[in-house]
């Protein structure tokens, strides 16, 4: 290699090294009050980095709309954790106990979608009514949390249910960041200088039914 070639050669390597060390720009959407937000409500998570991952590029800075988006994330993520699953069934055709765990997590997250729509009314779409359904909110998101816990329980061949947790797992991790968040909503309204009170009894019943009961 003559010299010419040898210090393009070594200019180019000194540009791509430095290039990887820039520390990338921020979004010019992501303002002070948006990261004060989304670190509130992920100081009370567990994973708070996939938590923060999942609400820095939302759109606002309204809290009720980032604990919801959380909650849709995970709605999102346990039907594709369904998708995942009849993908896989005809693989386990012939083995019945594979089958039949398979079918089983089918019905445990179907159950999650279903607790989903009633946290969907008690949500609401503003913090009052968050706050006012604050008992059933949580009850909601901890027994959608624990239907992929019971799916995996059940899964007692070790390979099966590596496969089966690669899934479902996301669908479970973000069930849990919003259980997190709805058990630690009081320091989160804390933290953020939120003033509403929250609403310790159940509202399960007081809740409007789906539109599909009024037509036959």
């Amino acid at each position: 290699m003559n010299t010419p070639i040898k210090l393009t050669f070594l200019i180019l390597c000194i540009a791509l090294t430095a290039t990887a060390f820039v520390v990338p720009a921020k979004r010019a959407d992501v303002t002070p009050e948006h990261e004060k937000t989304v670190a509130g409500i992920c100081s009370v998570v567990e994973d708070k980095n996939l938590c923060s991952i999942t609400l820095k590029t939302v759109p606002s800075n309204d809290p009720a709309f980032l604990v919801r988006y959380l909650a849709t994330a995970a709605e999102s993520s346990v039907k594709k954790g369904l998708n995942f699953l009849s993908g896989i069934k005809p693989k386990y055709k012939g083995n019945a106990f594979a089958t039949n765990c398979i079918t089983g997590c089918e019905k445990q997250l179907n159950n999650a979608l279903e607790d989903f729509a009633d946290f969907w009314k008690a949500a609401g779409k503003n913090l009052t009514s968050m706050a006012d359904n604050y008992f059933t909110c949580k009850s909601k998101m901890t027994s959608i949390f624990t239907y992929h816990s019971t799916c995996l329980d059940d899964i007692y061949d070790k390979t099966l249910l590596k496969e089966v947790q690669g899934g479902i797992g996301l669908g479970k991790r973000m069930s849990g960041e919003s259980v997190d968040v709805f058990s630690g909503m009081d320091k989160v309204f804390n933290t953020l200088n939120i003033k509403t009170k929250l609403n310790q009894k159940d509202t399960d019943s007081l809740l409007p039914p789906p539109l599909s009961f009024y037509y036959h």
